[in-house]
């Protein structure tokens, strides 16, 4: 069985960490790796920590930037060792893969993991639409990055659901159920596939720009204000459809454009 789950593993520092979460992830059937700027890869110490995992390594994406390595997905998990000041909607690992597989049929899903010593940024986390927590003994909360990974693998293994092939009578009740919005077996239906990471990031930078040009936000806003923005936005789980209505308004409401007059 493979899980169609992304990895990301951000500024990784320590090569046979790369390789330990390859066979973390092969153990359990997710083979999607992707690297944001790691230290040292390819490296003989993340081949000899593989352990017979050398294929997710061999088919590893490397990219300069999160952003890059997410831009096809349309729900990213960020994997965080402690709790956010910024308030964020954050779940143990058994609730998260749940929402991944309720949202793993027609989006990608992407699950990044930041740096050994310091985690994601906030600025990362503002490119997830929502924070797993790995509860911990509190006196000694220091996690392994591979190890995250194997926990958060064990846990898509274990939540996956099975979808039989529908026989006729299920195809008619799942097209009844569908006007309902979701299908026989109680999975929301979406109109449309989740906006993908890109496509919100071009969004969150056009609302800026509009934002800034209209004076409601300012140069010297502090960060908080714009993470903030981009959580009401996570909340509603735009879809692409969506997306383009707010593109289109944002268009039509932005001051540094001329205004069309109104016919009589």
């Amino acid at each position: 069985m493979q899980i169609p789950v992304r990895i990301v593993l951000v500024d990784t520092s320590h090569p046979g960490n790369i390789g330990a979460s390859a066979r973390a992830m092969k153990t359990m059937g997710v083979a999607d790796l992707a690297l944001v700027r790691p230290r040292v890869f390819p490296s003989d110490e993340a081949t000899a920590r593989a352990s017979g995992a050398d294929d997710i390594l061999a088919r590893a994406t490397v990219h300069e930037t999160l952003a890059d390595a997410i831009a096809d997905c349309g729900f990213v998990v960020g994997a965080s060792a402690r709790l956010r000041s910024i308030e964020w909607p954050t779940v143990d690992p058994r609730t998260c893969a749940e929402t991944v597989w309720r949202e793993i049929y027609g989006n990608r899903v992407a699950i990044v993991l930041g740096p050994e010593q310091s985690g994601l940024t906030n600025e990362d986390l503002g490119r997830c639409q929502q924070l797993v927590h790995i509860p911990t003994q509190p006196g000694f909360s220091s996690l392994n990055v591979a190890m995250a990974v194997q926990v958060l693998c064990y846990e898509l293994r274990m939540a996956r659901r099975p979808r039989p092939v529908p026989d006729s009578r299920r195809a008619d009740d799942d097209a009844e159920h569908e006007r309902a919005g979701r299908t026989s077996s109680g999975d929301h239906i979406r109109a449309a596939p989740l906006a993908t990471a890109a496509e919100l990031e071009s969004f969150h930078q056009h609302l800026e720009r509009v934002l800034t040009d209209a004076g409601f936000l300012h140069p010297d806003h502090p960060r908080a204000m714009k993470l903030k923005l981009r959580r009401i936005f996570h909340r509603a789980a735009l879809d692409q459809n969506e997306i383009n209505i707010l593109r289109g308004m944002l268009s039509a409401l932005d001051p540094s454009k001329p205004r069309r007059r109104r016919e009589k």
